[in-house]
């Protein structure tokens, strides 16, 4: 069943005005797992009449209109697509209208782009030729079937209910103006002149067929430009391992292709093994091949981050970076290749609160979700990287279901350790510390309690430096030095205090308190607060240095200086384990809301999980680390082993 509510214009006409046609299109999209409020029935009460009365106007019956047309690999929806013939070139035709019952707009604060509009649900909104340029760009890249058929697909906002002098502030920003055209009321004329451009008076059921059926996929207007802006940055330069990693995915590709057959390949290895470069290189390469590629993690920190950098020049490229969540509804085999960056924050399933009970019905793992939508998904993980309940991203695990769905499995071990300087050394001191197994290969199991000689004393290491603070106050000021000497630096925590919303007057919240040291969480939010940034640009613009990360801000970035406070979650106690001592880990001292209930994460569990914590927490430096604990016992058993 299609996930498009469709008619023809002329059925529009003939039922917009009855119950029954808004009765059938919200059980369509019920039964899509779509939720149907009341303001969302009664904005297609006011408005789809007025869209099938100008069409009517217009003599474009034979139009086709899908409804409620949601974007692919996504969970967007456009009100409006029009589909039909174009006039001059009689090729496919398409029109993405954005339906708004806006009657009054007023500025947001500074910007021409965002305004305020009366009863809105949320404020601020986006301007509306914004919005729907964006809808018409990703339709087109994203719509194989468009660029062969020499198809023109674009985006009008018609505002049907407002006058100009009503939503004047709409008209001062000119790059909006630009992006797509919009229509009041008191402009109807212009909007019918619009629809006559784009339309000819035939039957447009053909070109909707073009685009119901196409397959899905990045264009290759999309790829090229994702090829320009990665092929040319040097940090995504690859070395040793990563250069054979990265040939062995390309041939996994290639046989694919010459066997039509799907391959799984799993990439493991340890904090700064070259992971994401590997999986950024694979993006650009298979860009520039015209392969179907996307890339997907399961971290908003960073994929933003992802879009930022790799997308820096090009909106367009942004749109590659996906989260594991968006292809519950992809078409098998769709894309050609998927990487799936962080692969160890692989979730059960796809569904969470918000999920509908008729989709939460038929869920399938995640992972099943993952391995089916590419010929060649490709699994890049750390296991000991998995510090969220729910998480179950393993090499094990991908296996055992690849198996299952006949899918054949290639593994790539990653030794070398780029992170922390190139300090193999140190990435394996630590997980002695902690007690991980050390550096496991692919499809080994993972034995978190497998300490080997347990901890032992640091010897040092020529390329990295490590030392333990007696307090906080010790902790930034070393590191202070080091940014004045032209290194970054950022200072992380266990989730081990609360964690507050800025206060009205727009002033993050000193909630990292240690004796007369005190210091605010990174921004909670996707937006800006004074000079500190948003969440997830903590770790790599100016202005993080001054709050402190925590887990879910710092995994998957580096920094040169890493400044880590393990709190009161996790203390080491001489009198542990039958007296050999080891660490215990303690719920109460825990402030993180995924370990309160006793009844989803055991203790067992959430001793696996801080420590994991404690491990990314521990190996985001590239030239040091400078760690402090809260516990004095603690702190007295870190300082025997530097010496």
């Amino acid at each position: 069943m299609s996930s498009t509510y469709r008619l023809s214009a002329r059925s529009l006409g003939d039922v917009a005005t009855a119950d029954l046609s808004f009765t059938a299109l919200r059980r369509h999209l019920i039964y899509q797992g779509v939720g149907v409020g009341p303001g969302e029935a009664a904005s297609w009460r006011g408005s789809l009449p007025v869209l099938a009365r100008d069409l009517a106007d217009a003599g474009l019956d034979q139009v086709e209109v899908l409804l409620e047309h949601r974007l692919p690999l996504s969970s967007k929806r456009a009100d409006v697509v029009l589909a039909g013939v174009h006039p001059r070139t009689r090729r496919p035709s398409y029109l993405v209208v954005e339906l708004k019952q806006w009657s009054r707009v007023r500025p947001w604060r500074e910007s021409a782009e965002l305004v305020d509009v009366d009863g809105a649900r949320y404020r601020p909104s986006l301007h509306p030729s914004l919005q729907v340029r964006q809808y018409a760009e990703y339709l087109t890249d994203f719509t194989l079937a468009l660029g062969p058929a020499g198809a023109t697909l674009d985006g009008v906002a018609y505002l049907h209910n407002a006058s100009d002098d009503g939503v004047a502030p709409l008209y001062a920003s000119r790059d909006a103006r630009a992006a797509a055209p919009f229509f009041t009321a008191d402009r109807r004329g212009q909007w019918l002149e619009h629809l006559h451009r784009h339309f000819a008076d035939e039957p447009g059921r053909e070109a909707a067929d073009l685009l119901l059926t196409s397959k899905i996929g990045p264009s290759k207007q999309l790829l090229a430009h994702a090829a320009a802006e990665i092929r040319d940055r040097e940090q995504f330069r690859l070395v040793d391992e990563q250069e054979i990693a990265f040939r062995m995915v390309l041939d996994a590709v290639r046989a694919s292709r010459r066997g039509n057959a799907k391959t799984a390949v799993v990439i493991s290895g340890g904090p700064g093994s070259g992971k994401s470069v590997i999986a950024l290189s694979l993006v650009g390469e298979l860009a520039r091949q015209g392969r179907a590629v996307l890339h997907a993690t399961g971290s908003r920190s960073f994929t933003q981050t992802l879009r930022a950098v790799a997308g820096h020049r090009s909106s367009q490229t942004k749109a590659l970076f996906r989260y594991f969540n968006q292809f519950m509804d992809a078409v098998p085999n769709d894309l050609d290749v998927l990487v799936l960056d962080e692969a160890h924050r692989i979730r059960e399933t796809s569904v969470d609160r918000y999920t509908r009970k008729e989709v939460r019905d038929r869920a399938r793992p995640q992972v099943d979700e993952l391995l089916e939508a590419a010929r060649v998904p490709v699994f890049l993980l750390d296991e000991h990287q998995v510090v969220r309940p729910g998480e179950s991203g393993t090499a094990d695990l991908i296996e055992r279901r690849a198996r299952a769905l006949g899918i054949e499995v290639e593994h790539i071990d990653l030794n070398g350790q780029f992170r922390a300087g190139g300090s193999a050394a140190y990435v394996e001191w630590v997980q002695r510390l902690l007690g991980l197994a050390v550096v496991p290969l692919v499809g080994e199991v993972v034995d978190d309690r497998d300490d080997g000689e347990g901890p032992v004393a640091w010897t040092g290491d020529d390329s990295y430096e490590f030392v333990v603070a007696e307090t906080p106050e010790a902790m930034e000021a070393l590191l202070r030095e080091r940014m004045a000497q032209g290194d970054s630096a950022r200072m992380s925590a266990g989730y081990c205090w609360p964690w507050s919303d800025p206060t009205p007057a727009g002033e993050l919240v000193p909630d990292v308190r240690i004796g007369d040291w005190e210091r605010p969480w990174n921004v909670k939010s996707e937006r800006r607060v004074g000079d500190a940034p948003p969440s997830h640009l903590w770790a790599t613009e100016q202005g993080g240095f001054g709050q402190v990360g925590c887990v879910y801000t710092a995994q998957g970035f580096e920094y040169d200086w890493n400044g880590l406070v393990i709190g009161p979650d996790l203390v080491w106690r001489a009198g542990a384990r039958g007296g050999a001592g080891g660490w215990v880990a303690q719920r109460e001292g825990s402030k993180d809301p995924a370990f309160r209930s006793r009844a989803a994460v055991s203790g067992e569990e959430f001793d696996r999980l801080v420590r994991h914590v404690y491990k990314v927490l521990l190996t985001r430096g590239l030239k040091g680390t400078v760690l402090y604990s809260t516990d004095a016992e603690t702190r007295a058993m870190l300082r025997g082993l530097v010496g």
